[in-house]
């Protein structure tokens, strides 16, 4: 007779191929019972491609998966979770016109009644400190919020085995420790955690061991506790990373974009509604936005960028009121934009990356000619922000859905810093991307400002904002705060300007002054 394994799952020689691309190579992987086990590598490395074949999604062209010591053909993901297999994806699997119980009920195999599965949903969520509603339409719902709709709806399953791609990437640090708290009480009672992060800190923190993957290949398999953050950096990546440098302070030039007063109710009854908010941004700076996800940042961000048309107050872009003015002739006039929803929102998911590069430059970069579209230019452009990111793609004809969250990210963001544009309004930039596009991305939000640009970053990572911005505020339930230099602010501080909370007077009057006397200056020259 067989002698158990000690291990829940093995993966053994796991390989699987894509037109032009072998994205895992003979790849073994190990996780006992109560282990957290973290998966590494940069995007593109395979870490997907392997968790989608563990959870039934994808089919193996080789290799073999045991389960409780037990070869398996998971054929599908109902197959996976009957199993005990249960995943928290990085791009959630919600239908936005149905509410947080409808969507957890479609993912759960035995589910109870509706009522009975919102009162569980409700006791599970307050349990494990992610506050949510089960009658809310997801449509209504931040990000983060969305998030948490995925975590709560794998942990009704009570799995064996728990797979989380990128779970923290729209939590903040005080909802991160919250989580960690849960998961190692989960890891403690039996529950195996394979856990995907570009967040080495996190994966310090939290995990055991740490499987490493560079191009499909498994690199290694180490004990995280022996090893540093640089050290599994540079396994990822094959070579040191160098330390990101803040510049010396900037030297500011005119003001590029301002609001005024600005007021906007919001679209949806549950929304976040803009209360009076005041911004200014000048050439050559970043300024960073901290928040709590579902605070107002969408609303800020469409108010901006002119998604939504300005209601009360102004919008100033290089002096001239565009409050009144759409997305397209705001990008005439200089600005661009990223949102933190990379699918359907960034891009649309079944287009390629040709024609999604051409949805939001074909005007400033006139792709249009004679009422027809210049394919060969806007291919040449895709394939210039693929080759400038260094976006890991066949080419430039795949759906965008195809990539991974993180190159899907640099392709986004690239798309926009090529256009050189003005003003730069980014939301969530490094979302789920790994530590060295990070830096690429975070480097080149720093380089677009030393040659002129007005940058607004808006994060709900903190220790991003405080690494690349030159001035820092915050936004909860729709009001902006103050904003303070880099050097004057902390991590405590900044919690206090997300929950709503004033700073010390006596540490911001001068601050405050300044600002609101550039306020001033500019609005009388305006005036005059």
């Amino acid at each position: 007779m067989a002698q158990p394994s000690e291990y829940l799952l093995e993966l053994t020689g796991m390989r699987k191929a894509f037109p032009g691309v072998l994205a895992t190579d003979n790849v073994d992987l190990k996780i006992r019972p109560g282990e957290v086990h973290a998966l590494l590598g940069e995007n593109g490395a395979g870490k997907s491609t392997l968790v989608k074949m563990i959870y039934g999604i994808l089919k193996p062209d080789a290799g073999e998966i045991k389960f409780n010591g037990k070869a398996v053909n998971i054929k599908a993901p109902a197959h996976a979770r009957e199993l005990g297999i249960a995943m928290v994806f990085q791009h959630f699997s919600l239908f936005d016109s149905l509410t947080v119980v409808e969507n957890i009920s479609l993912g759960m195999d035995h589910a109870s009644s509706m009522r009975e599965l919102a009162e569980q949903i409700t006791e599970v969520s307050q349990r494990y400190g992610l506050p949510l509603d089960p009658d809310r339409h997801v449509y209504t719902l931040s990000v983060g919020e969305r998030q948490r709709i995925e975590i709560i709806r794998c942990l009704l399953q009570e799995p064996k085995l728990l797979i989380m791609d990128e779970p923290t990437s729209v939590l903040t640090p005080q909802e991160v420790e919250k989580l960690f708290v849960t998961l190692r009480r989960l890891g403690e009672e039996g529950l195996a955690i394979l856990y995907i992060s570009h967040k080495l800190d996190e994966i310090k923190a939290l995990c055991h061991d740490a499987t490493i993957l560079r191009l499909g290949k498994k690199v290694a398999t180490v004990s995280v506790d022996k090893e540093s953050t640089g050290s599994l950096a540079a396994m990822m990546m094959g070579e040191e990373m160098q330390a990101f440098q803040h510049p010396e302070k900037p030297i500011l030039g005119d003001i590029r974009l301002k609001a005024k007063n600005l007021n906007m109710v919001a679209k949806d009854p549950l929304g976040i509604s803009l209360k009076d908010i005041n911004l200014l941004v000048h050439s050559g700076e970043v300024v960073g936005i901290a928040g709590v996800a579902g605070n107002g940042q969408d609303e800020l961000l469409t108010a901006l960028n002119g998604e939504h048309l300005t209601e009360s107050g102004s919008i100033i872009i290089e002096g001239e009121q565009v409050g009144h003015l759409g997305p397209n002739k705001r990008r005439l006039m200089g600005m661009a934009s990223v949102p933190e929803k990379r699918l359907g929102h960034g891009a649309m998911p079944d287009m390629n990356l040709i024609d999604n590069a051409f949805l939001t430059s074909y005007e400033r970069l006139d792709f249009i000619n004679h009422g027809f579209i210049d394919y060969g230019k806007t291919e040449q452009y895709a394939n210039k922000v693929i080759k400038d990111f260094s976006v890991k793609t066949p080419n430039a004809e795949v759906p965008a859905a195809s990539l991974s969250g993180g190159n899907l990210q640099k392709f986004i963001m690239g798309r926009e810093f090529d256009q050189n544009p003005n003003i730069l309004i980014v939301s969530q930039p490094t979302w789920g991307v790994d530590a060295g596009a990070a830096q690429t991305i975070r480097e080149a939000i720093r380089k677009m400002a030393s040659k002129g640009a007005a940058v607004l970053v808006i994060s709900q990572d903190l220790d991003e904002l405080m690494e690349i911005s030159d001035r820092m505020g915050a936004i909860c339930g729709g009001v902006l705060s103050s904003f303070y230099p880099i050097e004057e602010i902390t991590v405590e501080k900044m919690g206090l300007l997300m929950a709503g909370v004033s700073l010390d007077d006596s540490v911001t009057d001068d601050v405050r002054d300044n600002a609101n006397n550039d306020i001033t200056n500019k609005s009388n020259q305006n005036a005059t």
